[in-house]
Parts: structure tokens; sequence; C-alpha cells
């Protein structure tokens, strides 16, 4: 390299920002996704016996994917090649496809083919790798921050293994900052830096595991500090860092999975975690209509009859927020959430419904006994249509001792939390008087005259 080569390339580094002059240069210095790149875990077995193929990166922003794209290249030593999704079209891939063929059989030497944002591809797109993926003429890395089971190709998914991202951990940005904070060459190691440990502290909570963000709040408080020595204080690391933007696809991951925890919070009684979750939507701008549905929902499903006071709750908190709308529906919200959360819990009448449909649904029809059958139409009583029926109101607590189904099934069985309770204990009495003996099957009626005038 010559000398002017040598200071051009020194000016393109310093003009860098100090996240990608810190990305790792060996697998060794990369930090975090430890649970498929720590020792023995599986991406390491693979690079260890030299058997990479085609894999899929998905996780969030800053968690390092593209950074150990490279990573593997160096180490199953691939051309890389780098491609975005968003600005490539398949005259651009079929390019690069090509070369990486021609270079295979000319050098032996494989090409590891990084698309970034690869979701953003068209099926006819994803549909181009295939043929060289499954020969092993390049190794895909397709990185995507959305669920490649629902955004990929399942042909391109099924030749590729799947690797999930994680946010970083407090720990492993901690380790970041003060590599950055000591590093001479690449880092900001030349500057005289006295990094609080609250500030430490401090960057690595509000970065929400992203390392971009950690390392851009290190290096604007050091450089806008005016000072030398820098006093890197927690009120410096506040000032440093922009309000994050909360990542939210309404259409995505973000929406199922927040969905999801709200959900499991609330049915798990946890009003805190509950709370959390709504706020996380509110602010990612999730449809207000659309929580107060799945409330309701809720309020059948989780909580029954264990509270019957949820379900008007729930309701009276969807009808809320189409009266108000937002900023002041989040207040009716909030309380339909912890109410459901703290309420006890039954899924009893849930369980019920559905063991009475799996019936139906398998072919186990029952007829309807003659004497529930319709007798309000001529001809009815020639068939024998409602002959034997009791009218419960005819008895003193409004039970008869009659069949309703034709067969012993119970698909309702209420637990022992709540209001439940209490109708465990009638039902339990109903259901002995209904099964007593003496019961009307049919030919024995002892309704009244007038009963046909009230109702079938």
């Amino acid at each position: 390299m010559s000398l002017f080569e040598a200071h051009e390339s020194q000016n393109r580094r310093e003009a860098q920002p100090l996240a990608a002059r810190m990305r790792p240069r060996t697998l060794d210095e990369f930090v975090g996704q430890r649970h498929f790149l720590g020792e023995g875990k599986l991406l390491r077995r693979l690079l260890a016996a030299d058997r990479l193929g085609s894999v899929i990166f998905c996780g969030p922003p800053g968690t390092g994917k593209t950074t150990l794209a490279r990573l593997l290249a160096n180490a199953t030593r691939s051309q890389f090649q780098q491609i975005s999704a968003v600005t490539s079209g398949v005259k651009e891939l079929r390019e690069i496809l090509a070369a990486a063929y021609d270079r295979l059989s000319a050098s032996g030497q494989r090409t590891l083919l990084f698309v970034d944002e690869i979701h953003r591809f068209n099926k006819a797109q994803q549909d181009v790798l295939l043929p060289d993926v499954e020969e092993g003429v390049v190794i895909l890395v397709g990185a995507t921050t959305e669920n490649p089971f629902f955004t990929i190709n399942s042909a391109l998914v099924s030749r590729s293994r799947v690797f999930q991202f994680e946010p970083l951990s407090n720990a492993d940005l901690q380790t970041l900052i003060r590599r950055a904070v000591t590093d001479p060459e690449r880092g900001l190691g030349r500057r005289k830096i006295h990094l609080h440990e609250d500030a430490l502290e401090f960057l690595a909570e509000v970065s929400d595991g992203d390392a971009r963000r950690a390392l851009s709040a290190l290096e604007v408080g050091t450089l806008s500090s005016g000072q030398s020595p820098v006093e890197f204080t927690r009120q410096l690391a506040e000032e440093s860092v922009q309000r994050k933007a909360v990542q939210y696809d309404r259409c995505g991951d973000a929406h199922y999975d927040s969905i999801s925890a709200l959900i499991k919070s609330v049915r798990g009684s946890d009003p805190d975690a509950a709370l959390y979750w709504l706020a996380r939507m509110l602010e990612g701008g999730e449809d207000v209509r659309f929580l107060a549905r799945r409330l309701v929902i809720l309020a059948s499903e989780d909580v029954g009859n264990a509270d019957p006071a949820a379900l008007p709750l729930a309701v009276a908190a969807a009808h809320a927020c189409e009266l108000v709308g937002l900023p002041e529906c989040q207040l009716t919200l909030a309380q339909a959430v912890t109410y459901l959360a703290c309420a006890a819990k039954s899924n009893a009448a849930t369980i019920g419904i559905g063991e009475a449909r799996s019936d139906v649904r398998e072919g186990r029809i029952l007829p309807v006994p003659v004497h529930l059958r319709d007798s309000h139409y001529g001809g009815a009583k020639r068939l024998g249509h409602g002959e034997g029926y009791q009218y419960a109101h005819n008895e003193p607590d409004a039970i008869a001792a009659q069949d309703y189904l034709g067969v012993e099934r119970e698909y309702y069985r209420p637990t022992d939390r709540g209001f439940e309770r209490e109708l465990a204990e009638r039902l339990k009495a109903i259901r002995a008087k209904l099964r007593g003996e003496g019961r009307a099957t049919g030919g024995e009626g002892r309704g009244t005259a007038e009963e046909g005038d009230i109702g079938t």
C-alpha cells in the first residue's frame, strides 16, 4: 500500500461513526448471541466442521447480523458479497450468482452472499436463489427483522438454518461501551474519558439491546462535551441519547408478539406486565379497537364465570374506546386490563364449548329428544313431538328432572375459583336432580296447558 493509499484509508476510517469502527474483527470479539454462537453451540459446531450452509438471521436492528455475516465469510475463507433486497433486482442477483459459479469453478473458493432485508425480495427474486443455494454455489446469509416463516419462501427457509438474534443484554452492551472507551486504535481510547458507572448503566439500559444506539450515544457525548478529560456523567449520557422510536409493525411480528404477551400477562394475573405491554402497543400506534376486542374475548375465554362482571366491563370498555378515542381511552383500557388481570380466572366455559363442538365435528351427532322437539305446528302431536316435556317453572326450584341431551355428558366443569365456586355447588345439585329417578323421557308430561303459548 502506498503512502497516499494509507493516508486515504486512515481518512475514511476516521470518518466512520464509532459503531462502524468498533465492529468486531474476529468471532472471539463478537459479543452476544451466545445461545447459538457460544462454545459448543450449533453455529460454532458448523464452523468447526467446515459445514456451514445457507442461514437466515432474524432479529431486531443493532444485534450484529451484518457483522456476523462478514465474520462468517472470513471464517470460511469465502468471498464476501453484500446486496440489499431494497435496492437490488434480479439482474444484479444473477450477475453475482454467475460470478460465484465461475469463482468456485476456477479457484474452488465459495462466495458468501449476504442479502440484507431479504424479506423485501418478492417470490420470483427469492426463487432465483434456490438452484445455487441447493448446489452449494453460494453460502446464502439472509438477514431480516421479520419472522422468516411468514415472509420468506418456504422452499428457501427449508434449505436454510434459521438463527434468531436476541437484543444484546445490558452486560453485553456494557462490555462494548468499555471496549470503545479504552480502544486507542478504533475507539475513543486516545481521549481521556472518565466514564461514570451510573452513566454506563444508563446507556446500556436505555439502548434496548441495540449496540449502534449505545455506541452512538457514547460518541455524541464524548465529542460534544468540550472537556478534556471528559467526565462522562449520567447527565451527559441522558443528554446524548435521543428518544428511540418504538419499533412496532402493526402488521408484523411486533403486533402478534405484543398482543400475545399482553393476553398471557392478563391470563397470568400480572397487572404490571399487562400495563407495560398495553403501553408498548399504544406507543407503537396499535388500533385501540383491536385491543378492546381482544379484551372482550379474554373476558369470556380466561375469566368467564369466575367473575361474571368481567365481560360487561370489557364490553363497556370497548364502547368507551369508540366514544372517546385516544388519548383518553388509554385510561379505560388500563382500567379494563388491570381489572381482568386481578380477576379470578376460569376457562371452564372455553373448554366446554370446545369439547362440545369437537363432538359435533367428529360425527357424534345426537338426535333432539322427542319431548324437546318443537310442538308448535299442526301435526306435531301426531308425531309425538313435545310429549312428556316438563315445564321447568312448574317446579318449586324451576328444575325439572328430565333428560335434555339423550346421553350423559359433562362439558361444563366449573372451577373452585371466584363466583364459579358457587356455581359448581349449585350445578352439583342441579345435575343430581336432572339425573334422578323418575325423570321424564316422554309420555308422562307434567307441563301446564299454557306452556305452549310461552315458547318451545
